[in-house]
């Protein structure tokens, strides 16, 4: 027939086995090799003056960009040699190449 399992357990009655460290778990650390850290060629203060060089430099581009005359037949000089067009874009479109220069240059 069937025959029971018995179970024994058995205990330790020496205190200094109840009151020693447990066994270290596979905590073995692995050593990678050491990579010198890569600085960023600029700072943050840099990316901050370069884009908003170049967000000067667009809004130039944009305020010069040409419209369509009214008529096709005529020539209307005062929207093509407009103050917007000949003076403002390109003194914002400066601006934002100087922009560009400090943001180089600036440490």
């Amino acid at each position: 027939m069937s025959k029971k399992k018995k179970v024994v357990v058995t205990t330790s009655q020496n205190k200094s086995d109840q009151t020693a460290a447990p066994k270290a778990r596979y905590t073995q650390k692995t050593t990678r090799p050491s990579v010198p850290k890569e600085e960023m060629l600029f700072g943050r203060k840099n990316y901050i003056w370069m884009v908003s060089g170049i967000g000067l430099i667009v809004l130039g581009l944009i305020l010069m960009i040409g419209g369509a005359m009214p008529d096709e037949n005529t020539w209307d000089p005062d929207l093509i040699y407009s103050w917007r067009r000949i003076t403002l874009a390109p003194v914002l479109i400066l601006t934002g190449f100087v922009f560009q220069i400090v943001a180089i240059f600036k440490k």
